[in-house]
């Protein structure tokens, strides 16, 4: 009674019940401590001494954790033990690629899928691209960044909203490219209002169908005139408020890496879809590749921006923006191997022409 009395203690100097989800990012939930040191000792009484439990303080530590229950802490330290084995195991191969520990370590790949993945969609607007290939000569490697067309890294929270964050962020730059200055678009509009074009909300969607909404909708609104709450909302979208409009979208023939680099290489960056595997969560630095995902045509579970591209120790690479938050990843960024349609790169990839 009295060690169980102990371990409520901690609690309440530790913790506050949570509203809402605990992996809801729009309302995080935090750990109070005086310091890490303190924090560990606190964490080591509830778990004990056991393997990894000096990691997992100091993973709840920097992330800001809160588990409301010593039943919670301790399915969570689980769930962080399995995945860091992965993570060490994985980096034990020599692969082109490293993982670490992130924000996502306490976390099953089930709730990783409901909290940041959209539903898989098969893509049938790329069936016959439209996009111009030319017999110019492509440069060795392509970064946009260095142009500064490319919008701050953006975090999508606990809704599977990545296809509107890729449609944006391919719009942004757009409309930086055109009218030289930058501008932060409204993803919840996209959210709330481009159902009708085949997109569910926080349930996931297609950028090709987003840019079909925005040029028959009459626009997009700014993030600051249509701000981002991460849940399914009503549609609030309003024509005065209107930043820019689509003219048309280009299509990249499904599979087509060649198109696609051809894309990136002389138009601007280009949204594009993939399949998103177990391991790929805790990505950090190098070039992604992969024997697990397919690289033939398959449904697609996430969106992203492909802004670049280049070679790193003779492996070709995408250069791509995510929409986890700057502190995943290579901030915010990730490579992945070019030349294999890997996970489906060129599944579902296309650009916006704006005014």
């Amino acid at each position: 009674m009295a060690r169980l009395s102990l371990v409520c203690c901690v609690f309440l100097l530790l913790s506050y019940v949570a509203s809402g989800s605990s992996f809801d990012n729009s309302n995080p939930i935090r750990l109070v401590s005086d310091g890490l040191r303190d924090f560990e000792a606190q964490v080591i009484q509830v778990i004990g001494h056991t393997r990894h439990a000096f990691s997992f303080a100091r993973f709840a530590h920097r992330h800001g954790k809160l588990y409301e229950t010593v039943e919670e802490m301790k399915l969570r330290f689980g769930i962080f033990s399995e995945n860091l084995k992965f993570i060490r195991s994985t980096n034990k191969k020599g692969l082109p690629y490293t993982l670490a520990v992130n924000y996502f370590a306490d976390w099953t790949w089930e709730e990783f899928r409901r909290n940041r993945l959209g539903a898989a969609q098969k893509c049938s607007a790329t069936l016959k691209g439209n996009h111009k290939l030319t017999d110019v000569v492509l440069p060795e490697k392509k970064d946009w960044r260095q142009e500064g067309i490319v919008t701050p890294v953006k975090d999508q929270g606990s809704c599977g909203s990545c296809w509107t964050f890729s449609t944006t962020g391919a719009l942004e730059a757009a409309y930086s490219q055109a009218f030289g200055k930058n501008i932060s678009l409204s993803e919840q509009q996209i959210v709330d209002c481009a159902g009708a074009f085949n997109n569910f909300g926080c349930n996931g969607g297609l950028p090709s169908q987003a840019f079909e909404y925005i040029k028959y909708n009459g626009g997009l609104d700014t993030e600051k005139a249509y701000p981002y709450t991460g849940k399914d909302g009503i549609c609030k979208f309003s024509a005065e408020n209107v930043a820019i409009k689509v003219l048309d979208s280009v299509n990249i023939t499904l599979g087509a890496e060649d198109e696609l680099k051809h894309a990136v290489a002389f138009v601007r960056p280009v949204s594009v879809t993939f399949e998103v595997v177990s391991g790929f969560r805790f990505y950090k630095k190098g070039v992604y590749t992969s024997n697990t995902c397919g690289n033939t045509p398959f449904d697609v579970n996430h969106a992203v921006l492909a802004v670049g591209y280049g070679v790193e120790d003779g492996v070709p690479y995408w250069i791509l923006k995510n929409s986890w938050g700057d502190n995943w990843g290579d901030n915010g960024y990730f490579k992945m191997e070019l030349g294999k349609n890997l996970c489906g790169i060129a599944t579902c990839a296309s650009y916006p022409v704006v005014a």
